[in-house]
């Protein structure tokens, strides 16, 4: 019997048990990395697919569809459009900064002022302005026409003394000239040297009289002009003084119309604010109103697709941003009949809605956000109706 080897013998030998069976493998004690990376895209996968299906439910849910008419779809069952604006007073008066005649003014300071949300009168003072400035140059301008005044008084009582002393030569001139014609008439019986020495005077004489009677025009017109001169100096300073007197009163600035004051934000000193005593301001800068509360109305702008919808007289509410619990019946009073274009595209047009609101409130004041629901239901009804009218064969035959 050949003998093994004793490198290939093993160290323990199966029992014969064993030799009926193959050897179990080991189990791995966790999963294999590929199976869980599978589960891992199967679960991203199917919460991918679920949002995206979630949200095209909802897109279409908000989607709003529109008819052959441009009407609302199903979505807005109460027909209401909802515009945006600001509410402003039917009657209202700007109140300005005064630009002062004949006067560069920078600026105009503000002593006495009265504050915002009170209730005037018209005729009552809103504003007043320092006035020192233009109360001095009236009186310059007073006591230099005043003295123009006496110029002109002086110039003419010089005129009427040399005008009379200028008639009384010519006056003599003229009766000179008539004694020498007279003496003209002695040449037949006086000597031919006297009657030489006659005819000598008798030109002399005319020659005097036509030169007085000529520097008399001159002299008239060349005073009339010293005169005319002073005169409208005089008128021109007249002028700059009653510009001046204007002016002071223009500093004062009282209520055009029965109302509530109400402030302007303008800039100033860099910032934004509303104007108060002791202020500078440039004249012409609108700071103040006075509103008449009674009648207010909203201005809204609506947007090209929403505007045909639109028609004067429909009824709307209006609700104030700033008092959510208030609202007013309203009613649309002017469409305008042209757009504006917008600030992104020339396309785009936005047309302003005038709603007049019915009934007032303290609380409804001028420049405040507000909300406007046009019913807009009626309208389309109405259309409707019409439409269907126009169909009828017959109708009106």
């Amino acid at each position: 019997m050949p003998t093994v080897p004793a490198e290939i013998i093993p160290d323990s030998v199966p029992s014969s048990d064993d030799w009926g069976t193959q050897p179990e493998k080991p189990r791995d004690p966790e999963p294999r990395p590929d199976r869980r990376r599978l589960w891992m895209i199967i679960i991203a996968t199917l919460m991918i697919a679920s949002v995206i299906a979630f949200i095209s439910l909802k897109s279409r849910s908000k989607s709003p569809a529109f008819g052959s008419s441009g009407s609302f779809a199903s979505t807005n069952p109460a027909h209401i459009l909802r515009l945006k604006g600001t509410t402003e007073a039917v009657q209202s008066r700007a109140i300005l900064a005064p630009l002062l005649a004949g006067q560069q003014v920078p600026t105009l300071t503000i002593v006495h002022m009265t504050p915002g949300g009170t209730r005037v009168k018209r005729g009552d003072p809103l504003v007043e302005f320092d006035r020192q400035a233009q109360i001095r140059d009236y009186i310059d301008k007073q006591a230099e026409y005043s003295k123009l005044a006496g110029q002109v008084a002086e110039e003419r009582a010089k005129e009427d003394a040399a005008r009379a002393k200028d008639e009384t030569e010519l006056r003599q001139a003229e009766n000179n000239l008539r004694k020498t014609e007279l003496e003209m008439q002695k040449t037949e019986i006086v000597s031919r040297i006297d009657a030489e020495k006659n005819q000598e005077n008798l030109d002399e004489a005319k020659a005097t009289f036509e030169q007085l009677r000529e520097t008399f025009d001159l002299k008239r017109k060349a005073a009339q002009a010293a005169i005319r001169i002073l005169e409208i100096q005089r008128d021109r300073t007249q002028q700059t003084m009653m510009h001046a007197q204007a002016n002071a009163d223009l500093m004062q600035i009282r209520s055009p119309l029965d109302g509530v004051v109400v402030l302007n934000t303008i800039w100033k000193q860099g910032t934004m604010g509303e104007v108060q005593e002791g202020d500078q301001m440039r004249p012409g800068v609108p700071f103040m109103q006075v509103v008449d509360p009674s009648a207010m109305q909203v201005r809204v702008l609506a947007n090209q697709q929403d505007f045909p919808s639109l028609r004067i007289g429909q009824t709307a509410k209006v609700r104030l941003d700033a008092y959510p619990d208030l609202v007013f019946q309203a009613k649309l009073d002017q469409l305008s009949p042209i757009g504006e274009g917008g600030d992104f595209s020339s396309k785009l047009r936005s047309f302003v809605v005038i709603v007049a609101i019915a009934g007032n409130d303290p609380k409804l004041m001028p420049d405040l956000s507000a909300a406007v629901d046009v019913d807009v239901a009626k309208q389309r009804a109405g259309s409707s109706f019409a439409s269907s009218d126009r169909q009828l064969p017959g109708n009106g035959s």
